[in-house]
């Protein structure tokens, strides 16, 4: 069998994952007058992504650059786990209240007070 062989994957599918070996990644950037409300959310939140098959923990990650974005790092059994609660009534209720604010800055014609981007990682090692 040649090295080339050897490391080539078997299929194209996407191979499950063993526990922990799954991360999101939410980049979330503020316009500077949201972030106080911001921040006021996550410490008050719903907790419902606790509720949720398979995940593992989150931690919420401020910037310390002025204007820098704030990261939302969740870890998760498996991509499908964190791909089900994504599409679940518990990730509609954890993010309510921030959805409620980017459609009222839209009804007004402003621009939404926080915008994000997600990353999803399968964990190399530790």
């Amino acid at each position: 069998m040649s090295v080339h062989e050897r490391i080539q994957p078997e299929s194209t599918e996407i191979s499950s994952h063993e526990v922990g070996e799954f991360v999101a990644i939410n980049g979330i950037s503020c316009q500077d007058s949201y972030r106080e409300r911001f921040e006021t959310l996550f410490k008050g939140r719903a907790h419902a992504i606790d509720r949720a098959p398979g995940f593992r923990r989150m931690v919420v990650l401020k910037p310390i650059k002025l204007g820098g974005d704030y990261l939302v790092v969740s870890f998760w059994d498996s991509r499908a786990a964190f791909e089900s609660w994504s599409r679940s009534p518990e990730f509609l209720e954890g993010h309510r209240r921030g959805f409620e604010d980017v459609r009222a800055a839209k009804e007004r014609g402003e621009a939404p007070p926080m915008t994000s981007r997600m990353e999803i990682y399968d964990v190399l090692c530790e």
